[in-house]
């Protein structure tokens, strides 16, 4: 079978020698031996199938196309409190201000009595983000035209900021609604896709449910998802002519709302619950639009850590190894003051009051790590106690 298509790639340099031949005016013979010895002399032009066609010399632009990834900015979170510089072993304390004092109106009754404001303490941990080692061997960065080590350690800080940015909105998401945290459906015409579409009464009930709880008005912030922002540009001709600055891309205010668009906002099931951080959504899940209170939220940077490895320093795969660990969170300070509109199928009763379960955070994990670690020593230790100097098992 080699012998043939070597013979068969010979037949094809040798009949484009003589098309060439043909072109040039030459005799059709030169052409023919030009075709098959050229190539094996000089690394020949011919095209894929023809004998030799593996000399061609591969050019490198240096050029990166790159993948286009969404996400990458979050300027929903600019002016939010910033506690980076309180974090301390991965976790930041608050203090939890007690009540108000009460007000005493055209008193006349002394001494005055006394009133205890009691603080407490809010302790939260900082997520861990991890990126999984890549490997980028010495023959890999032979010929290359560019920085490919560059590259993978560009691309590993873009996937670890794309991932806490979208941890960080479904954090700020309520769970469900609650008196505190309100969540509304979208009450528009249904879609395509089995949901209702987000309509600007929807914003306003939204808003009316802040204000009943007396939560400041300046200071709030949508961020809508991009089948909200899709919606209100499909069907609100106003949205479209007055509220939506086409030059800079930003979503003017609204009913007392800063609007912000973002593209990893957190999904909603159709019962008007969030879906778990990790739980790959479902199909009658959709993202959803979510607010907030920027003096009730606050996010923190702990430690970026950059783990390399010299090929010089790997002799068994000589190639250079590199991944990152970072440490960031944003949360509510308190669950209230927050809330969401999800995409409602107008037919599921929404379920409410269901209970916060957030994701351990780092310091929770390592705790929990130690702690099930501390439980195997202890439960291997008793076994040998159990075993008498023989090794079987006392009553």
């Amino acid at each position: 079978m080699g012998k043939i298509t070597i013979f068969s790639k010979l037949i094809i340099n040798m009949f484009i020698g003589v098309v060439l031949a043909q072109f040039l005016g030459v005799p059709e013979a030169y052409g023919a031996i030009g075709g098959a010895v050229v190539p094996l002399a000089v690394g020949a032009f011919m095209p894929a199938g023809s004998l030799c066609e593996g000399v061609f010399t591969e050019i490198w632009t240096g050029e990166l196309v790159k993948q286009l990834r969404g996400g990458l900015t979050a300027s929903w979170l600019d002016g939010v409190s910033d506690y980076s510089a309180a974090v301390n072993n991965e976790v930041v304390h608050l203090v939890d201000v007690g009540g108000d004092p009460d007000v005493l109106i055209n008193n006349t009754t002394y001494p005055i009595a006394t009133q205890e404001l009691e603080d407490g303490d809010i302790a939260l941990g900082l997520d861990k983000f991890q990126t999984k080692k890549t490997a980028v061997s010495d023959d890999t960065l032979f010929a290359l035209s560019y920085d490919k080590i560059g590259s993978v350690i560009e691309r590993h800080g873009e996937a670890i900021t794309i991932a806490k940015f979208k941890k960080a909105a479904h954090a700020v998401a309520p769970q469900s609604d609650t008196d505190t945290t309100p969540v509304i459906p979208t009450s528009g015409e249904a879609g395509a896709d089995g949901r209702k579409k987000l309509v600007r009464a929807d914003i306003i009930a939204l808003k009316r449910r802040l204000d009943a709880k007396g939560y400041p008005a300046v200071g709030r912030r949508l961020v809508l998802c991009s089948d909200h922002v899709n919606d209100l540009l499909e069907e609100d001709q106003k949205f479209r002519d007055q509220y939506y600055n086409y030059t800079s891309g930003k979503i003017a205010n609204m009913y007392g709302f800063e609007v912000y668009e973002f593209e990893n906002c957190p999904f909603y099931t159709k019962e008007g619950t969030k879906v778990a951080f990790k739980t790959t959504p479902g199909g009658t899940d959709h993202q959803a639009s979510f607010c907030f209170y920027t003096k009730r939220l606050f996010r923190a940077q702990g430690s970026t850590k950059m783990y390399y490895r010299d090929a010089a320093t790997n002799p068994d795969n000589q190639a250079n190894e590199v991944n990152f660990r970072h440490y960031y969170v944003v949360l509510p300070k308190k669950n209230e003051a927050i809330g969401a509109i999800y995409s409602w199928d107008g037919s599921t009763s929404q379920t409410k009051g269901t209970e916060t379960t957030n994701d351990q955070n780092w310091a929770e994990a390592r705790r929990a790590a130690a702690l099930d670690e501390e439980s195997l020593i202890d439960e291997g230790q008793a076994g040998a106690q159990a075993e008498d100097p023989n090794g079987e098992l006392q009553e």
